[in-house]
């Protein structure tokens, strides 16, 4: 099993660490709406009702000889096909929320003969989709034990 100075995040029972696919870069952005209606002669009047997106975008390089790479990219790819939120945590124990996975971008270099990358740089988005997470969890938990 993983020892929790090499968990990094988790999103679901997908882990990132130093042996899967350790990320270089973090990038979180949070929005919250506030409409505005035209005013004659004034600024346009804006009211708050409530939070917008939250995405978070998970960067890095993986070299295959060391880290993960396609096969741990292809986990994550088969992820976001189900279409399911996925409880994401850090390895402080930080959780975020329920995400779903929205992109994952890869570019390989500095190639082998046989066409396989030694160097894959790659972006992952994932966008907060829980509403009500204690009736979510429950949803999510039996997901998760069905796999198991």
């Amino acid at each position: 099993m993983f020892s929790q100075s090499s968990v990094m995040m988790a999103l679901g029972l997908f882990v990132f660490g130093l042996n899967t696919v350790p990320y270089q870069q973090l990038q979180r952005q949070t929005s919250w709406r506030h409409p505005s209606s035209s005013r004659v002669g004034r600024r346009p009047a804006r009211q708050f009702i409530g939070p917008g997106d939250d995405s978070i975008t998970l960067s890095g390089t993986l070299y295959p000889e060391i880290t993960g790479g396609k096969v741990t990219l292809s986990m994550l790819r088969y992820m976001a096909e189900t279409g399911k939120a996925w409880p994401l945590l850090e390895g402080t124990g930080w959780f975020y929320g329920l995400f779903v996975i929205e992109d994952i971008s890869e570019t390989g270099s500095l190639f082998f003969g046989d066409g396989s990358a030694r160097k894959i740089e790659f972006s992952l988005k994932l966008t907060r989709v829980d509403e009500d997470v204690p009736d979510i969890v429950g949803v999510v938990t039996n997901e998760l034990m069905a796999l198991l």
